[in-house]
């Protein structure tokens, strides 16, 4: 029944060394100013952080990585609290009441629920993961390579839930994404696709140049096209809240931290949905809903458990399925990739391990939330001052240097320029950026097992219909497209009323 406390034992004593603790207290605290700066997302912090990270050991590597992504979620709250300017997108429900409380002088007592109900809904998140991955892992394994097929394609499709109100944005995100992973030799035969007569393009295109450029580089052009932010006034009210306080929004962060888990764990929704719909299940259930949105504690702490425990969430499809749960995770997929993780249905055989010391991870994390968000609250007032006009440039040399020093290679270079405006295009014409590296990370996983598959069938396409985990996935791809469609949407709409009205 216990068999997991080894394993979990294992991986908190891997924590407790003088210099693993220093390099996540270092983490936490640049995770924590990279979300509290509008411009600097979470995305773009991961990475940023992966070129950085690239040589150093694995397990310290990806210890830096998810702190960083735990505290950047938290750190939006921040600039969302001060500036009613959010962070991440995660915090655009923070800052309703939180900014509303900042401006009626309660700014501290804002930060320190913020606080408090994102170490709640981490905690949550936490515990879910530790209960629904092992179980969820073992029924992975029966997966063969058309499941695997099609638990790709799903993810593609899935890029137009990042999409916002437009889909179509989102699945053309997606399958550039499929285009650029096809480029450089076919894995069957090592025949040269799409090099169009560049030796450079025969190895096809790295994965971290692509997304350094289509996150970081485009971010810092997008950002300099922009008038700088503005600074904010000090906050010098309580910032450690009364217990009494949270005592009496036990329930509401109880609540938004299952809500806020299950969201994540859809892949594609992200850590924003589930600070959204915690907030409006809250509002639907609170006994004072009119406060929410002129200054409620209430929808303060629902919004911050939700959208921090959605990170936890988006960890389930990853380290099960291989299939990121956000825009964010998308990335920490492809850092763990890099740095020799292998997530997916096969990490529960091959490398137990390292599930249960990411959960160790995230409770260190979480533990630099309570201590590095209280007790620097005050000091980021300051950094919040900081100018775009002075740190985009050094973002901007970190996204050349970092891929170059890979392979030392100019060629990654004009990689990341290009991805970097043509991530400025795209985003100026409203599609999302994570769709893109979503189809660079799964075109491979594609591509392979779409050959394997065809080679174990004898070039007989059926076998992806009729074995029972196929046909079920291929079912949910279809309707995941079809629930996409408006029309489609608007028929499924009317029919359910019918019958409703035919019941009643």
């Amino acid at each position: 029944m216990f068999d997991f406390l080894p394993f979990l034992l294992t991986g908190f004593s891997n924590l407790l060394g003088i210099q693993t603790l220093a390099l996540a207290a270092a983490a936490c605290v640049g995770g924590l100013i990279i979300g509290a700066l509008p411009g600097l997302t979470a995305t773009m912090g991961l990475a940023l952080l992966t070129t950085m990270t690239l040589h150093m050991n694995s397990n310290d590597a990806i210890l830096i990585l998810i702190c960083t992504y735990v505290m950047a979620i938290y750190g939006g709250s921040r600039s969302a609290i001060l500036l009613n300017i959010p962070g991440t997108p995660s915090s655009a429900a923070t800052a309703l009441d939180g900014y509303v409380l900042a401006r009626q002088g309660r700014a501290g007592e804002a930060m320190g629920l913020a606080t408090v109900g994102s170490v709640l809904g981490t905690l949550v998140g936490i515990f879910l993961l530790a209960v629904i991955t092992p179980p969820l892992g073992e029924f992975a394994l029966s997966f063969g390579a058309y499941e695997f097929f099609w638990l790709a394609l799903a993810g593609v499709m899935l890029s137009g839930n990042l999409a916002g109100t437009d889909p179509i944005k989102g699945w053309i995100a997606g399958i550039l994404g499929l285009m650029v992973a096809m480029i450089g030799q076919e894995p069957a035969y090592g025949y040269p696709r799409f090099a169009f007569g560049f030796p450079e393009l025969t190895g096809g295109i790295q994965l971290l140049p692509a997304m350094v450029g289509a996150f970081g580089f485009a971010e810092v052009l997008y950002v300099l096209r922009s008038k700088a932010n503005a600074s904010i006034s000090d906050a010098s009210d309580r910032i450690i809240p009364r217990m009494r306080d949270i005592v009496a929004l036990r329930w509401t962060a109880l609540r938004s931290g299952v809500i806020g888990t299950f969201t994540g764990l859809l892949p594609g929704v992200g850590e924003d949905i589930g600070a959204w719909g915690s907030y409006a299940v809250a509002k639907r259930l609170s006994k004072t809903p009119e406060k929410f949105g002129r200054g409620s504690t209430e929808g303060l702490m629902a919004a911050e458990t939700g959208n921090n425990a959605s990170v936890p969430g988006a960890l389930i499809p990853v380290l099960t399925l291989g299939i990121p749960g956000s825009g964010v995770a998308a990335v920490l997929m492809a850092a763990l990739i890099i740095h020799g993780a292998q997530p997916g249905p096969l990490m529960m055989t091959t490398n137990p391990q390292m599930i249960y010391d990411i959960i160790a991870m995230l409770v260190l994390a979480t533990l630099g939330i309570l201590i590095f968000g209280l007790s620097l609250t005050r000091l980021m007032i300051l950094v919040l001052k900081v100018k775009d006009t002075w740190l985009m440039p050094v973002i901007a040399v970190l996204c050349l240097v970092g891929p170059y020093a890979i392979q030392s290679s100019y060629f990654d270079i004009w990689v990341v320029v290009f991805f970097g405006v043509v991530g400025l295009g795209l985003r100026l014409m409203n599609y999302p950026m994570a769709p893109l590296v979503l189809g660079i990370v799964l075109g491979t996983i594609l591509d392979s097992n779409l050959r394997r598959s065809v080679t174990l069938a004898n070039g007989d396409f059926t076998a992806f219909f009729t074995r029972p985990i196929s046909a079920f996935l291929c079912v949910i791809v279809v309707a995941m497209v079809l629930a996409q469609i408006g029309p489609v949407r608007r028929a499924v709409g009317r029919g359910l009323d019918a019958l409703r009205g035919a019941r009643s």
